[in-house]
């Protein structure tokens, strides 16, 4: 019995696989996009009715202005690699929220939230780059479905999402919210180091299509990690900016140069 659950795992793992852009990397996906969009949307437009827009036109105009360049960005490396098909069904759209917290995120399609709390870190355009790039990539990447389909597999078996939650919209959003760090109770994701070293590397790529400069990325990190010697910043997750990471990047800037258009 042991060894047919394990073959079953094994052939279910197999079937529902699909590929990072730019890594490559092989990631395990049970959860279908549509009904990743179908979800990001409803939790979204639910996150934004009991959120407090930013009132500040100036700040509020340079997230949506930076969000654009960085979203015809990705849409620019798609379609160089044959990979539209992967941005069916987004719909983006930039707020700001005014809200203390640290953080930034973006739901499966391109739904973005960045909290006013992050702009003093950011301090101009090309900070912002380095965030929404960053969150853009783990959309990107589909690391919230990985997530929920990791979470399938370790609690239900490689269940049907609609099998787990009963086709309940609330206990399916509840999972998607966990799966994407999003929404009023942030902190509830922890990427792997994985996920956030490929949310950097397609970020730097992405920011410096959109005409960033990505040697900022630099100077942004360290001022996270600053920041976060005074307790950690939501957006940091369980992974502080260290040295490590700044290292990382550091290393990916050769490639990311290559790719840099200013404006």
């Amino acid at each position: 019995m042991f060894k047919k659950f394990i073959l079953a795992s094994s052939l279910l793992i197999a079937a529902g696989c699909t590929t990072v852009p730019i890594t490559g990397r092989r990631q395990l996906s049970l959860v279908s996009d549509s009904e990743m969009l179908t979800l990001s949307n409803q939790e979204y437009q639910k996150t934004l009715s009991i959120s407090k827009l930013s009132t500040n036109a100036s700040q509020t105009a340079m997230v949506k202005r930076v969000g654009l360049r960085i979203q015809h960005a990705v849409e620019e490396y798609m379609a160089q690699t044959n990979n539209t098909a992967a941005l069916a069904g987004y719909q983006w759209e930039f707020n700001l929220v005014e809200d203390k917290q640290v953080n930034a995120w973006c739901m499966p399609g391109g739904k973005v939230v960045v909290y006013t709390g992050i702009l003093p870190i950011t301090q101009d355009e090309n900070g912002l780059a380095v965030v929404l790039g960053h969150e853009i990539s783990h959309a990107v990447a589909k690391h919230g479905s990985e997530r929920m389909s990791d979470q399938l597999v370790a609690q239900y078996g490689g269940a049907a999402l609609q099998t787990v939650t009963g086709g309940n919209p609330s206990v399916a959003g509840s999972m998607l919210m966990t799966a994407v760090g999003a929404g009023s109770q942030l902190g509830l994701l922890h990427f792997s180091r994985q996920q956030e070293s490929e949310a950097d590397h397609l970020g730097l790529i992405f920011m410096a299509m959109a005409g960033y400069n990505p040697e900022t990325a630099v100077a942004f990190w360290q001022r996270m990690a600053a920041q976060s010697q005074g307790g950690t910043p939501a957006f940091l997750s369980d992974h502080p900016a260290d040295q490590q990471r700044i290292a990382d990047i550091q290393r990916l800037m050769p490639e990311a140069q290559k790719y840099y258009k200013p404006r």
